[in-house]
């Protein structure tokens, strides 16, 4: 299991931060897009190494033409030398139709279909094959000398997909190269909901990578672990209380918890909704203890079902701090 690390979206900061984290011996960082373009952050950290796997965690597909993506990803992975991947996600209706003012409709098989999209640009750019995808959403049919990039040596790049429900599991299963898993999830769901759902779209058959960003409760002193869990059991109830994550209160008897959790959200009653966080829910949603501590128990309880992780804390992490979990969690026996 590798151990990543993402960066905490400050853009003018994004090339030092990649390299102190290539320079600390994370495997790979993850750029995320909330108030940077996440392409442009992506560029940032590939300029700033030489070593470490650069991806986007995540871009939101639903706001752009799969030509814009296929685009960007292609150029980057050859500034890269093959070391960027590119990790998509749908984000939700309102911010696709009121922030993006994109067009919404059957996520899944949208986004299934958006990358066979972006592999039809891509080998017509890479083979110089005929551009001619036609499908329900998106149609490419023109490419012309003038407009097509030379292929490089890296190829295209790897496609993750963020998913939590079974079926963008399938559709990442069926059509990715891996699957970017939701910080809100639990080794239970992971095993009984996201991997059969994987398996039955074929990914056992073909080199497929299963990346998290496990939740970690991280604290050196009796103050720093207490503000750190009040921080997690608020952003785990603001995950619970959505929708799109139901599946995994359920596969914890915990489904009764969502609707209290939502009403809670609509009146801004943000630290009652931390308090109605069971311990149980906690502790199967996070790791807890000190720096080593945590580390170790992200790998007795990812080691064996993911292949990368970025440890995910709800409170900023000191570099000390994620150095001694990052390397604890790395260590072999």
């Amino acid at each position: 299991m590798k151990v990543d690390a993402a960066l905490r979206g400050d853009f003018s900061q994004a090339a030092i931060e990649a390299a102190a984290h290539e320079s600390s011996g994370r495997a790979g960082i993850w750029c995320p897009e909330t108030k940077h373009d996440g392409f442009l952050t992506a560029l940032r950290a590939v300029d700033a190494t030489s070593t470490t796997t650069v991806g986007t965690a995540v871009v939101i597909a639903l706001g752009r033409s799969p030509m814009t993506v296929a685009s960007a990803a292609y150029d980057l992975a050859g500034a890269s030398g093959g070391r960027f991947v590119l990790g998509l996600g749908t984000q939700v209706k309102a911010h696709v139709e009121r922030r993006y003012s994109m067009p919404w409709s059957q996520p899944a098989a949208r986004m299934r279909e958006y990358v066979l999209a972006l592999q039809a640009i891509w080998r017509s750019w890479q083979t110089d094959a005929t551009l001619d995808f036609e499908g329900e959403f998106y149609r490419h049919t023109l490419m012309t000398p003038f407009f097509s990039p030379a292929a490089h040596e890296a190829g295209p790049p790897r496609v993750m997909l963020a998913a939590v429900g079974e079926r963008m599991t399938q559709v990442a299963g069926e059509v990715a190269d891996g699957m970017l898993v939701h910080a809100f999830t639990t080794r239970p769901y992971l095993r009984e909901v996201t991997w059969p759902a994987l398996r039955a779209a074929g990914a056992d058959g073909r080199p497929f990578q299963l990346c998290g960003t496990p939740f970690v409760v991280v604290g050196r002193d009796g103050q720093e672990m207490d503000t750190a869990l009040r921080a997690a059991r608020e952003r785990i109830a603001f995950y619970a209380s959505t929708p799109a994550y139901r599946g995994v209160l359920a596969a914890h008897g915990l489904e009764d918890l969502q609707p209290e959790l939502t009403a809670l959200s609509k009146q801004g009653r943000w630290q009652d909704m931390g308090a109605a966080i069971p311990d149980q829910l906690l502790h199967e949603v996070a790791v807890v203890g000190e720096p080593a501590e945590a580390g170790r128990a992200l790998r007795e309880r990812w080691g064996t079902l993911l292949d990368r992780i970025t440890p995910y804390s709800a409170v900023p992490l000191e570099p000390e701090v994620l150095d001694a979990l990052s390397c604890a969690a790395a260590a072999e026996g």
